[in-house]
Formats: structure tokens, sequence, C-alpha cells
């Protein structure tokens, strides 16, 4: 048992699991690449997306980078809902319309997204209304197409945006198996976005304005992720967006804004993590932590300087007394 003034949670893998559409969506930019994707994978997991895509693509101009985000955070989205949307499981069998985009990024699709609230550093008001990604763009033409039969390839307009993969590709007949594969694969597997065991009962037991989120993605995907497993946003949400950070994990920085912005001390906050480089970041912070064994084994953290681990929040109680919140830790079950 000891005591502190507030919480930073990382996101995903500590408070939803997405990870197999994560994986997804970099098992994707690797074949784009000519990368292994279990290589590009490991290396991408719990950093920003805008330093990833730095590294593996790094052809990508810095007045482009925004939109680059956008779109693969997007692709994140894709593939968590496509299941659910357009796989065996769905009422709907049809193949995406071209219209069609994720749903937490349709404008007044989601009454949760509407009024989840905004970080009070980023001013962000909800989910985006912006035209749909040229990912989302292209993958929903290119399965429309596919819908039709007899289909027409001599339609320009519709792969007027097509990636180097399609451009090479002249055979009528192998760009149809190249994109039914496509497609079945991703609606096949079902990807959706989770709440982790033991989370709702955890935040709902720390009063407003006591914690905060500080994730390594970026607002798209931070707020579709929690709008999705019915996690409203707190007031204080610090994505890779925020243009105050420096550095991402496994630097403090985004654990020191958390802080700051809730109004405490980072040293008498303590951080929620499963991934290795936020866990450093954490401990860089100050803040005492608690890993959680929901993405990695535990030997794989358990030398990152976390002061708890334990299998999943289940096994953590917080309870308000007075101006600090006691935490009791109990040993696995």
């Amino acid at each position: 048992m000891f005591t502190a003034d507030a919480v930073l949670f990382d996101m995903d893998g500590t408070l939803t699991d997405s990870i197999a559409a994560v994986e997804a969506a970099w098992g994707k930019v690797a074949k784009d690449i000519g990368q292994d994707p279990a290589f590009v994978i490991a290396a991408t997991h719990g950093k920003r997306a805008v330093d990833n895509l730095a590294q593996f693509k790094p052809l990508i101009k810095a007045h482009e980078m925004e939109d680059e985000v956008q779109s693969f955070e997007e692709s994140i989205l894709f593939f968590a809902d496509v299941y659910n949307q357009h796989g065996p499981g769905s009422r709907d069998l049809s193949l995406l319309s071209s219209e069609s985009t994720t749903p937490a990024l349709s404008a007044g699709r989601s009454s949760a997204s509407s009024s989840s609230g905004s970080s009070s550093s980023e001013g962000y008001n909800g989910p985006s209304t912006r035209r749909p990604s040229s990912f989302v763009r292209r993958v929903s033409n290119r399965l429309a197409l596919l819908s039709c039969e007899g289909a027409c390839y001599e339609d320009e307009d519709v792969f007027k945006e097509e990636d180097e993969v399609f451009e090479d590709l002249n055979d009528e007949l192998v760009k149809r198996h190249v994109l039914e594969a496509w497609q079945t694969e991703a609606a096949a597997v079902d990807r959706s976005v989770r709440i982790l065991p033991g989370v709702k009962q955890l935040m709902d037991s720390i009063p407003e304005g006591r914690y905060a989120v500080a994730t390594s993605g970026a607002k798209t995907y931070a707020y579709g992720c929690m709008n999705r497993v019915g996690i409203t946003p707190p007031k204080v949400t610090i994505t890779a967006c925020d243009k105050r950070l420096k550095a991402g994990k496994p630097a403090p920085d985004p654990f020191l804004l958390a802080a700051s912005e809730l109004g405490f001390d980072a040293k008498r906050c303590v951080v929620f993590e499963d991934s290795p480089s936020g866990i450093k970041a954490g401990v860089a912070s100050g803040a005492t932590v608690i890993a959680v064994c929901t993405s990695h084994e535990r030997s794989k953290i358990e030398n990152c300087g976390a002061h708890f681990i334990v299998d999943t929040m289940e096994q953590v109680r917080i309870i308000p007394q007075g101006d600090h919140l006691k935490f009791v830790i109990a040993e696995k079950q």
C-alpha cells in the first residue's frame, strides 16, 4: 500500500487492446517497403507513429508527415472495424462502398466521440470530419469495384491514387486476385479493439481531474480506440500530436506534460504502462510505475525499472482518501 496524488495512464496495451489491428497496419507498412513484418512490428511497439514512420519511410517530407500519420492511424481503425462491419459475423456481407470510412471518422457517427471532451492542450473537438484518408479511399474504392460482376478496370478515376504496388500490375486477372485476397484477409480476422481486464473498475474509482492519459498514439487513433470500448477520454489526454512535446517515449515528456496539465508533480503520480519504452518514460519522469503484463511477457519488462509488476489491473485498487489516492496492490491470485 502507498499513496499518490494522481494517475497517468498509457493507452494501448494498458487500457485497450488493439494489438492485432496495430500489427496488421504495421505489417502492411512493412510489405509496402519490402521489410520483414515481424521486425517492423517489434521495432515500433510503444513508440509514436511519427517516429516510426520517419524511421521506416525516411522519404516522407516534413510537410507530408501529419497526413501520413493520419492515414496510418485510420488504417489501424480500418483493420479494427472491418471484421464486424463486413466479415463473416456481420449482417452486411457486402463490400465497402466508395463513401465508407471507419466509424469514428464519420461526422456525427459517434455520440460518445462528439461528447467526450478534449485535451486542454490540443483543442481536439471530437472525431475528424476531414475527407477519408488516401488509405481508406483506395481500399474502399478497390473493394467496391470488386463487388460488381464484370467490373471494368478501365475507370481511371477509381485508381487515380494507386500506390506503387498496383501501378505495375497490368494483368487484370492478377489485379483481381490480389484485391480479392486483400479483402478476404482484412475482413476474415477479428481485430476489434477491446478494453483490458480491470480497467473500467479502476478508472471509475478515481475522482475526475485526478487522472490523465498520455499515449504515443496520435489523436485519431487514441480517441478512436477509447471511444470504441466505452472509455470517455479524460480532459487531459496527451497524444503524439501535442506540439509541446519535444520527444515521445521513452523520453519522459508525455508523462511530465500530463502531470503538469493535471496540476501535480510527476513524482507524486503513478504511471500505468505495458511496454519497455513506456515504462522507461514513466521511470524517467520520477513517477511510481506499475507495469502490466498485457502485451509483453514479464521477462521482457521486469528489467525496465518498474516499481511494481502485475498481470492485469484487476490486482490494483485505488481508494480516494482526502487529497490523496491510496493504492493497494494484491499479489497474483
